[in-house]
């Protein structure tokens, strides 16, 4: 299966800033697990490929 990237770059600018928000919860703040919930947003923008996107057919690149 061929999954290319599916995320533009003010997507992934976007989920990178609250990945690491939410990371920083963890650490500062309520400090729950609950922050650890920004890996996902963290790491979709790091490969720029979003799971949820591909069963929608949604792109947010300029290709």
């Amino acid at each position: 299966m061929d999954v290319s990237r599916n995320m533009g770059t003010v997507d992934r600018a976007i989920r990178a800033v609250v990945g690491i928000c939410l990371i920083a919860l963890a650490f500062i703040g309520p400090q729950t697990a609950w922050g650890w919930i920004g890996l996902f947003p963290l790491a979709t923008a790091i490969v720029g490929v979003c799971p949820a996107y591909i069963p929608l057919g949604l792109k947010t690149c300029a290709k």
